[in-house]
């Protein structure tokens, strides 16, 4: 792929990945809405499986789920179910409007399972549209199952409302710091990923401590901002809304000097996440070499494996100064499902086989070692289990070998899911485009927050405390 890529191609790029894109299935996003059926062809072999086949209605923004739905009926023979898929893309904001009219009307046409992605899946789990899912506990998959699993909290708490689990995400998306081995070692000595942590963390002090050497030496320690922007906002004590009102936790308004402080001492190149220049930092292709980025493994499968070019290999992972989290898809199951014993059960097994199934012919394993389709080597993620993780190989080539999971798996544990709120799509832009105002020099501080404040009363109804 040529680093400088099209609008086109960068738009499809960042709706593939930050649905924690699945290059397992070689999956793709598709503009529109399309429905297709795929079923098991065997017959029922136990007089406990339903006479007819059970139809399952499934929604997704990609067609990674639907992908999964054929490696589930190659792997469950005796399942007598077919699965009625629908894709919309979440491209000009298609997605949720369809999903939430086809949730509304109800009936034999209304998805039985659906996914949300993480910077909306709070309206569908503990938000507006919360009403509609049905509680894991009622298709018979329990907390026990839960913890069996080493299912990451935050991962848990996102999928949760009033303490009753909804949502279920099938990738762990934990952040790491994913950084340069030729440059650790010219300016710290060595590359080992536990020195690495040391220098670049615990804290941001550590971090712009870091930061200086890298520059004394002509190295930038991040791309831009926005390469920090992640791990500042899933760190945070609080999120956006507080009791009904726009909140502006300390650490997030922290973001306003720390992007400054890069920008003021040259520390990065100034680029903005998703476009040419921070592809072309990560191909070491850039205005000065760039010694890392913030990111889940989806980063490294789905991003940098198709930049980096000339530095493949060249990398490793480390923990951040912070723990955070970055992207996620989770699957809800409707809420009226449960009303028909036999769609029940079809539907529970589905999901527990993406989520929950531990076991080396679960998603979960396919998934983390690559293995999706028979006699091909796909590529390898972190996965919601902890304990599948634990039994796989997560050594990566752009990585040096290096096995990610010895770094993800604890990256997961950091995390937090109690600080989002289901408006952070509209109001992260809003942030992100103050900050780069006022780093720019065109406002000043105050005034890029009070703009801040009055665009999301503007734009979202919601008054700042």
């Amino acid at each position: 792929m040529n680093r400088f890529l099209t609008a086109s191609t960068a738009i499809l790029l960042l709706t593939s990945v930050l649905a924690a894109c699945g290059g397992n299935t070689n999956s793709s996003s598709n503009a529109g809405a399309s429905t297709s059926p795929s079923s098991s062809s065997s017959e029922p072999s136990a007089s406990n499986k339903p006479k007819e086949k059970v139809t399952i209605n499934l929604w997704s923004f990609t067609d990674e789920i639907p992908n999964m739905t054929t490696k589930y009926i190659a792997t469950h023979p005796d399942a007598n179910v077919e699965f009625k898929t629908t894709v919309v893309a979440t491209t000009d904001g298609a997605y949720q409007p369809a999903l939430d009219q086809a949730l509304s009307a109800g009936g034999k046409d209304a998805p039985d399972i659906y996914a949300a992605e993480a910077a909306f899946v709070l309206k569908y789990t503990q938000g507006d549209a919360s009403s509609f899912a049905a509680n894991y506990a009622d298709l018979g998959l329990d907390n026990t199952m839960v913890q069996d699993a080493g299912i990451a909290q935050y991962s848990i708490d996102i999928g949760s409302k009033g303490g009753e689990l909804k949502a279920l995400a099938y990738q762990a998306t934990g952040g790491a710091f994913i950084y340069r081995r030729s440059i650790a070692k010219d300016v710290f000595g060595t590359d080992d990923p536990a020195t690495v942590k040391n220098e670049v963390g615990p804290g941001w002090d550590k971090f712009f401590g870091a930061a200086a050497k890298l520059k004394a030496k002509g190295y930038g320690i991040v791309s831009g901002d926005g390469d920090i922007w992640h791990a500042i906002e899933n760190s945070s004590d609080k999120g956006w809304i507080v009791d009904g009102k726009l909140h502006i936790d300390p650490k997030r308004e922290q973001f306003l000097d720390l992007s400054k402080k890069l920008k003021d001492n040259g520390y990065h190149n100034d680029t903005k996440d998703w476009e040419e220049g921070w592809f072309a930092d990560m191909s070491g292709t850039g205005s000065q070499p760039i010694f890392g980025f913030f990111g889940p493994a989806w980063l490294i499968n789905y991003v940098m494996n198709g930049q980096v070019k000339d530095t493949n290999g060249d990398w490793a992972v480390t923990e951040p100064p912070t723990g955070f989290f970055w992207g996620g898809t989770w699957l809800i199951g409707n809420k009226d499902v449960v009303k028909n014993d036999a769609k029940r059960a079809a539907v529970a097994d589905f999901i527990k086989w993406v989520t929950l199934d531990t076991s080396e012919t679960g998603l979960q394993y396919y998934w983390a070692n690559g293995t999706m389709k028979d006699g091909e080597k796909g590529t390898k993620d972190t996965v919601a289990s902890s304990v599948v993780m634990s039994k796989s190989n997560g050594e990566v080539e752009l990585l040096g070998g290096q096995n990610m999971f010895d770094v993800f798996v604890p990256a997961n544990a950091n995390a937090t899911g109690k600080n989002l709120s289901q408006f952070d799509e509209t109001i992260n832009s809003l942030w992100r485009g103050q900050v780069r105002e006022y780093t720019a020099g065109t406002k000043n501080r105050d005034k890029a927050i009070a703009d801040f404040k009055q665009q999301v009363k503007d734009q979202l109804q919601i008054d700042s405390e």
